[in-house]
């Protein structure tokens, strides 16, 4: 009996001292710095929706003016040889396939590849057009993209410019088997370059926040605390500021005043600012 109640004793006692480490454990802040190459992800992540979103508001933009005839519009979406297009209606729903076969250059030196498919109610005259779209095999030069996305498009918002408000989600895979997943919403005012249907002339303000999870696990959270600037021009976001958070720390990304450059400032909790060069070439 009194073996037996030692050994209860020391059960006891183990158990207490693994329960209390357990709970040290889980009290401990074991959360790393926002890293140069999670911006750098996030950054590109970002750019890569950006650009196929430009694509499909491009797309319905010529849709909308009727702008189909190569000699109406040069260097526009349609006008690209590589593109087949092809339509079905069904009822009152109407499918769309944008179909990149194994390689299109796009103006501004992406390659696309893969399916994109749209579909919307058929009744295109309306102020608002709730368009779904999907991915087949698509990739962003070598990056598999993945999701479906709903966008509503407006032809004029309070400010007179067409905008997109977008509900994402997709997954971007890299070649050697990383990937990122991108989650929430985003609205994208197209300030300049609606009316003349030249890609690279492009331009839009960005507001909105979302989630970016990476392969390991990480997620960074990112609000746009001041809009966005996209040149189609450019590879890069040219302005605005983003506040990023991971766990308990977090920080604000500026892109800049305005010119095509491939560096931004992040400024951690503490105030310390360290310069992001971000992956990419300008053109």
């Amino acid at each position: 009996m009194k073996i037996l109640n030692l050994k209860l004793l020391l059960f006891f006692v183990v158990s207490s001292f693994l329960f209390t480490s357990c709970n040290n454990s889980d009290n401990i802040d074991s959360s790393q710095p926002i890293s140069a190459d999670e911006t750098n992800t996030f950054v590109e992540v970002d750019n890569i929706s950006d650009e196929v979103n430009n694509v499909i508001d491009d797309f319905f933009a010529e849709e909308s003016l009727g702008a189909r005839s190569e000699d109406s519009n040069p260097g526009g979406i349609s006008s690209l040889g590589c593109i087949a297009r092809t339509v079905v209606i069904e009822g009152t729903t109407k499918t769309i396939t944008l179909d990149f076969g194994d390689g299109c250059e796009l103006p501004n030196g992406t390659v696309l590849s893969g399916k994109i498919i749209l579909v919307h109610a058929v009744d295109t005259d309306v102020k608002s057009l709730t368009i779904t779209y999907t991915f087949e095999n698509f990739y962003f030069n070598e990056l598999n993209i993945e999701g479906e996305n709903m966008v509503v498009r407006v032809r004029e918002n309070e400010n007179g410019n067409p905008q997109s408000t977008l509900t994402v989600n997709i997954k971007i895979t890299w070649p050697d088997g990383e990937f990122a997943s991108r989650r929430g919403t985003k609205v994208r005012e197209w300030i300049e370059g609606y009316d003349t249907r030249t890609f690279g002339d492009n331009v839009f303000l960005i507001t909105g926040n979302w989630i970016t999870t990476f392969k390991n696990g990480t997620i960074l959270s990112a609000t746009v605390i001041e809009p966005l600037r996209r040149e189609m021009a450019c590879r890069f976001i040219v302005s605005g500021v983003v506040e990023l958070q991971k766990n308990d720390r977090n920080g604000s990304l500026n892109f800049g005043d305005g010119r095509c450059d491939n560096t931004a400032i992040f400024t951690n909790e503490e105030g310390e600012e360290f310069e992001v060069t971000l992956r990419g070439e300008i053109f």
